[in-house]
């Protein structure tokens, strides 16, 4: 059990953190806004109030330190997708990787994206709310992409 924890926990930080530099470099070279932990921080906030759905977040009641609550949760999911992969692939899977179901995990995971984070902060079912919600969700899949890679290459590394 520790072995998996601890597989969990350093495949699971080491695809979030790729992701975020994958974020990064979109932001230097092509100018893509950063993603806004603080935002996702409100909406968990709200979620221990049992507020699932806003017609808007960046209207709703802010909370003191939802960035870092954003960050926190952002790498918490993160590692929750690496369990998942660890619990769901064979069981020698973290010991000898193999892409196909990191990969698998990565695409899978843009679901909780858009039809629960998205619509949960009023931007609608996979964005459809706003206005460039073709460009939103290509994006969210060459990220999950890029988690999915990172959830593969960190495996590799601690095996």
């Amino acid at each position: 059990m520790i072995d998996f924890l601890y597989r969990t926990i350093l495949i699971g930080v080491g695809a979030t953190a790729l992701l975020d530099l994958w974020a990064l470099i979109l932001q230097w070279f092509f100018r893509v806004p950063a993603p806004n932990w603080g935002l996702v921080g409100r909406w968990f906030c709200h979620l221990t109030k049992a507020k699932v759905f806003h017609d808007d977040i960046a209207l709703s009641r802010a909370y003191p330190f939802e960035r870092a609550i954003g960050w926190i949760g952002h790498y918490v999911i993160g590692i929750a997708y690496a369990g998942a992969l660890l619990a769901f692939a064979r069981p020698d899977w973290a010991s000898a990787p193999t892409l196909a179901p990191a990969l698998a995990v990565g695409i899978i995971t843009v679901g909780a994206g858009w039809f629960l984070l998205q619509p949960g902060m009023g931007a609608g079912i996979a964005a459809s709310k706003r206005p460039n919600a073709k460009q939103i969700r290509s994006m969210n899949i060459a990220g999950h992409i890029v988690f999915g890679l990172g959830l593969y290459g960190s495996a590799l590394l601690i095996r």
